[in-house]
């Protein structure tokens, strides 16, 4: 798909919002909402080059994503935010993926290991802080890892929850400073899991289990039939993301 962001200001490295960047990148959003998620990638894998990233937790989305983006653009730069919390059967999936599709997928952790940090608050903070925790371990992390790249492709759905009900399918993120690509953004959890299972995509043996949606071990729990597919992450709390994707 021919690319749509040609204004010299949106070519530099490091792109700032100008108004001018900011019609481009709604232009494209408007242009790829009727493209394939892999036309999305592609699209995005031209433009971008290898200042294009990609943030995965080894969802149902993110390993989908990753099956178009071995075939479409195999060189993008994945990453994980290991936390250090993360299920077993989270790292294990990641081996998987890199025997199915020859991707490693980086894994990018804070500057303290667990132990340390734990010991550095007197106590495990994610269930009394869990903002503080996931602002620390993930947050930080992703900030890091982000100010090497122009864009960063993630796996939301606007279905998912009221903090991505709106997400484009390009878009300018205002908190991490770089351009947005969301290729399943008006995908349905039906869409995702059918193409899953119709290509055979590695996902992680928890969700058969019943957590839908998976972050770290401490943090999540399965969910009920009638339950909001993201009910089981900090269950119990108001809170519904770490930040990665909430809106401000």
């Amino acid at each position: 798909m021919e690319s749509t962001l040609e204004t010299p200001a949106s070519k530099a490295i490091g792109l700032e919002p100008t108004p001018a960047v900011r019609e481009e990148l709604a232009r494209a959003s408007r242009a790829l909402e009727a493209a394939t998620p892999a036309e999305i990638i592609a699209w995005a894998a031209e433009r971008f080059g290898a200042r294009l990233t990609m943030a995965t937790a080894f969802g149902p989305e993110g390993c989908l994503i990753l099956h178009w983006i071995a075939t479409v653009a195999p060189n993008t730069f994945v990453f994980n935010l290991d936390t250090g919390y993360q299920f077993s059967e989270t790292l294990v999936l990641r081996d998987r993926i890199a025997a199915r599709y020859g991707i490693e997928v980086s894994l990018e952790r804070p500057e303290t290991t667990v132990e340390e940090y734990e010991r550095l608050h007197g106590r495990p903070i994610y269930r009394t802080t869990p903002d503080q925790c996931c602002g620390d371990r993930k947050l930080a992390v992703i900030r890091r890892v982000l100010a090497r790249f122009d864009a960063w492709m993630s796996g939301i759905r606007r279905d998912q929850s009221p903090d991505r009900a709106a997400a484009p399918i390009v878009g300018w993120d205002h908190k991490f400073g770089v351009v947005k690509v969301s290729p399943l953004a008006n995908w349905t959890k039906a869409m995702v899991w059918d193409a899953v299972l119709r290509e055979n995509v590695p996902y992680n043996p928890l969700h058969d289990q019943g957590f839908v949606s998976i972050g770290c071990a401490p943090c999540t729990r399965p969910v009920g039939v009638d339950e909001d597919e993201r009910a089981g992450r900090w269950s119990g709390t108001a809170k519904t993301e770490c930040g990665l994707h909430s809106r401000g």
